[in-house]
């Protein structure tokens, strides 16, 4: 139906009973009026919250207790987390086993797929580079390590401090959807959503996050990225957002108010606003991170964020383009505790 519009087929999103299409801008109206198109939505471009601000290292763990919770045996052992990112660097020791083993039999990153290359090669076969993930941008290792970093790289007597993510045996699901510049659209997303869906009973997915985000331009009843990740909730899975880092945005006067972003604004996530710890344990002294995105949502006025957690001089792997993974200071994403 959509070729009859000179339309051109881009992915098929069937978890969402529609698709992504090239479509002339001049034949919009008429395939609006299709009786079997129930809503047309722009393939929105949505990229990485990261400022990449360097700054000294501290430690966050204590400010969420993470430590009780190893204590108790919680440490993320046989939980898949999905992280729908730029790529992750599997082959850092941090992300394998006690050992810092990462070949197949011992890395934590269990599976793998690029969303930005084509499923399929132009015979028609399957095309292998959809199961080669490659973090040029560096975001999604960052977010990995702070995830699931084990602290192999920082371990031992040459170390003062070993830095571990919050879930240090979770294997991770590592789902591509942005470029080397983090950047990337909503049907990618959608797409790899609906992919961990799909994997959730073979890697026992409990957690998708998604530290990306895209303005807020329709309701969340209306906006495809919010029904998909709305879909993953109905399926079992806590889909962990960041709300953004918009915060100091004061364009429309508003002082940084209303600029949760998508998919964060949907009431069906946990969206994540950031807190600066002031390098204590203590949460007396916490602050909010200016640039945190505050609530609440466009259009629909959500509370949001559910909920804030350190977000500011965070420590986690670096991947780089190309360059060796190693753990530096960097001002980041939110972080997200299982």
């Amino acid at each position: 139906m959509v070729g009859r519009h000179g339309g051109k087929a881009k992915a098929a999103l069937p978890g969402l009973g529609g698709g992504a299409f090239h479509v002339p801008q001049s034949a919009i109206h008429d395939l609006a009026s299709e009786p079997s198109v129930a809503f047309i939505a722009l393939d929105h471009k949505l990229q990485a919250h990261s400022t990449g601000a360097e700054s000294a290292a501290i430690v966050t763990s204590g400010v969420i207790n993470a430590p009780t919770a190893w204590s108790l045996g919680y440490d993320g052992a046989r939980v898949g987390v999905a992280v729908i990112d730029s790529g992750i660097n599997a082959q850092v020791k941090d992300l394998g086993d006690l050992n810092g083993s990462t070949d197949k039999l011992h890395s934590r990153v269990v599976y793998a797929e690029n969303f930005l290359v084509p499923a399929l090669q132009s015979d028609g076969k399957p095309n292998p580079a959809r199961q080669i993930t490659t973090d040029q941008y560096g975001h999604g290792t960052h977010v990995a390590g702070i995830i699931a970093g084990n602290g192999f790289l920082s371990t031992g007597t040459e170390f003062t401090t070993t830095y571990q993510g919050v879930a240090p045996q979770a294997n991770l699901i590592d789902l591509q959807v942005l470029d080397q510049n983090g950047q990337g659209s909503d049907s990618l997303v959608i797409e790899a959503i609906d992919r961990a869906i799909a994997l959730q009973g073979e890697y026992n997915i409990r957690v998708i996050n998604l530290s990306l985000g895209r303005p807020v331009y329709t309701s969340f009843t209306q906006d495809p990225l919010c029904q998909e990740v709305e879909k993953a909730w109905h399926a079992g899975i806590v889909v962990v957002v960041a709300a953004g880092n918009d915060g100091r945005d004061n364009s429309f006067g508003s002082n940084g108010y209303g600029t949760i972003t998508a998919p964060g604004n949907d009431p069906w996530v946990l969206t994540a606003g950031a807190m600066k710890s002031m390098a204590t344990d203590s949460r007396v002294d916490d602050q909010i991170a200016t640039y945190s995105s505050r609530g609440p949502s466009m259009v629909d006025h959500i509370v949001k964020p559910d909920l804030v957690a350190p977000g500011n001089i965070v420590s986690s792997l670096a991947d780089q383009k190309g360059i060796s993974a190693d753990y530096i200071p960097i001002e980041c994403c939110q972080p997200v505790s299982l």
